[in-house]
Formats: C-alpha cells, sequence, structure tokens
C-alpha cells in the first residue's frame, strides 16, 4: 500500500513557474515508478511526467523542455518543476505510484490532486 499527498498548486499568470511537490508513505514506496498526471476541465486524464525507481524521466510532448520531474528516494518525494506555463496547462494534476510498461506509465495509486491555474 503506497499513500500519497500531493500539494504546490495554485494561481499563476502564463509564463509564470510553479513546482508540486508530492509525499509518498509506504514499505514498498521506494519500489515504484512515479508520475503526474492532469485532468483539464471536461477533458480525459492526460498522462504529464514520469520518473523510474533509477531515475529515467519522461515527459509528454506538450510539456517537453518546461516540466521537469524529478524525486528523493531518500525523502520519499517527488517534485514536478513547471516553468512557462500556459493557460492550457490549466488542471487538477495527481501524484501517482505505479509501474512502467511498454505502453507507459500505469499508475497504481494516487494523490488527492492539486489545482493548477493559468491565467492568459
Amino acid at each position: 500500500q503506497v499513500h500519497l499527498v500531493d500539494s504546490g498548486g495554485g494561481w499563476v499568470q502564463a509564463g509564470g513557474s510553479l513546482r508540486l511537490s508530492c509525499a509518498a508513505s509506504g514499505p514498498t514506496v521506494r519500489w515504484y515508478a512515479m508520475g503526474w498526471v492532469r485532468r483539464a476541465p471536461g477533458k480525459e486524464r492526460e498522462f504529464v511526467s514520469s520518473i523510474s525507481v533509477a531515475g529515467s524521466t519522461y515527459h509528454t510532448d506538450s510539456v517537453q523542455g518546461r516540466f521537469t520531474i524529478s524525486r528523493d528516494s531518500t525523502k520519499n518525494t517527488v517534485s514536478l518543476q513547471m516553468n512557462s506555463l500556459k493557460p492550457e496547462d490549466t488542471a487538477v494534476y495527481y501524484c501517482a505510484a505505479g509501474q512502467i510498461l511498454p505502453t507507459g506509465f500505469r499508475p497504481d495509486y494516487w494523490g488527492q490532486g492539486t489545482q493548477v491555474t493559468v491565467s492568459s
């Protein structure tokens, strides 16, 4: 069992930055890949970024070069640094723990979500 608490969302103007954080707990958390998934109003859930146990990262094309995911395995935390934010980045962002499969990141556990709002 993995418990995730995400935080750091808020309101920012386009071009600004936010940093999301996720605190993970549980006896097996260190063996899980971590990631962020977002859901914009009226849209399907969308993968954003993932980081493997070994530290390999992947970002969806729309955030490549703007977002950076990192993890601190000693503290069981994962962060998402979001720069050059755009209005289309507005969404609820969810931290997730899961597996990296050939088909992509598969979340097994979810945080409660944190709202990110980017105004134009």
